[in-house]
């Protein structure tokens, strides 16, 4: 992973994945992620690209979006009061970011 990262709970003690600023967007889309299974869909979607499958491929999840290309992924989220809207990161990254959130998913979303 070329990115740090850490998790932390925030004030109402949900585990969250902190990332760098440059990136800190995908976060908001990633916390969203409540299940292995969708968390899966959309690595099959990242991998469709990669593989020249699809050109590109867009996910929608609780007003995020998420344009994965096959060499960068752009996320916006238009909710925000302050810039940035909008960031981007390498594919293969975003795809392991999604990895590390799905071997998290047991401990964060138990019962």
């Amino acid at each position: 992973m070329k990115y740090l990262y850490k998790f932390d709970k925030d004030p109402f003690g949900d585990i969250k994945i902190v990332l760098p600023e440059e990136i800190s967007l995908f976060s908001d889309f990633i916390e969203n992620i409540t299940t292995i299974e969708q968390t899966d869909e959309y690595i099959e979607y990242i991998q469709n690209v990669l593989n020249g499958i699809h050109e590109d491929f867009e996910i929608d999840l609780n007003g995020i979006s998420v344009l994965i290309k096959k060499d960068v992924t752009d996320v916006e989220n238009p909710f925000l009061i302050d810039d940035p809207y909008k960031n981007s990161i390498e594919t293969d990254q975003f795809k392991e970011l999604l990895l590390i959130w799905r071997n998290k998913i047991p401990e964060i979303f138990k019962g």
